[in-house]
């Protein structure tokens, strides 16, 4: 994929057709030996996440390359997104181990996975579901991307290519790109658009993986607009569309 405006990586951050590298349907427990598994493809707990029915809780481990800590403000934001969408009655974020630089960048999903597998801590269990990030240094294999993806518990953010992205003349805050970057792939987590939690109505772009058409949606494939680079200026995150609002509320969210 090829990107001619610096902005255009804040919203795509991936495709989780392109990036849903698990082989997952053939590992039926997780390191904890129960039944749920977090090595399943992008998408496949969106109902898990999104309903209280099998958990009721929500925990998520934040591991992150020495220096790249993420801001409290994006993580409060990410909070106040989960709890307007998911019916749990708790969400923790849990910022864990920081941890030197892998030295790998630029990185691949693998790499990430292979790093998760060495500090991951938190997983399902009871009745909490847990999710994790892993905030690297550096760059991904594809050029600016800034975040993925890559099993259905599993994401990270590129934080050395999001701070090329943010905090300078002319850029949003970083607090701003880490806030749309963190809920974007959340969003994918959940299964929108149509790869786990089912489109109520047509609004899949197909063209460009698991995003939707809306160019003003949170879950839009790419940044296109002057304007809308603006707003992000502004402190302005873009917000779920009214169509992926509907299709998390069909799959048991609010």
């Amino acid at each position: 994929m090829e990107y001619n405006k610096i902005f255009f990586g804040l919203i795509i951050i991936i495709s989780t057709v392109l990036f849903g590298c698990s082989n997952g349907g053939s590992n039926s427990g997780n390191e904890n030996g129960n039944e749920f598994s977090s090595r399943l493809n992008v998408g496949e707990s969106a109902n898990d996440f999104l309903s209280g029915t099998s958990f009721n809780n929500l925990t998520i481990e934040i591991d992150y390359v020495e220096g790249f800590r993420p801001t409290q403000s994006a993580l409060n934001n990410l909070r106040s997104f989960l709890q307007n969408r998911l019916n749990k009655a708790s969400i923790s974020i849990s910022l864990d181990d920081e941890i030197p630089s892998p030295g790998n960048s630029p990185y691949t999903a693998q790499e990430a996975f292979d790093v998760e597998k060495e500090h991951r801590d938190t997983y399902t269990e009871g009745n909490a579901i847990a999710a994790y990030f892993l905030i690297l240094d550096g760059q991904f294999e594809q050029e600016n991307v800034l975040g993925f993806a890559y099993f259905n518990t599993s994401m990270a953010l590129l934080g050395g290519t999001i701070d090329e992205n943010s905090g300078g003349f002319n850029q949003p805050s970083r607090e701003t790109v880490e806030t749309t970057v963190l809920q974007h792939e959340f969003g994918h987590i959940l299964g929108l658009v149509n790869n786990g939690t089912p489109a109520v109505q047509e609004h899949h772009d197909e063209a460009n993986g698991a995003h939707c058409d809306v160019d003003t949606c949170l879950m839009y494939f790419a940044v296109r607009t002057s304007d809308f680079a603006s707003n992000l200026m502004g402190g302005n995150v873009p917000e779920l569309d009214s169509q992926c609002i509907q299709d998390l509320q069909a799959n048991g969210g609010k």
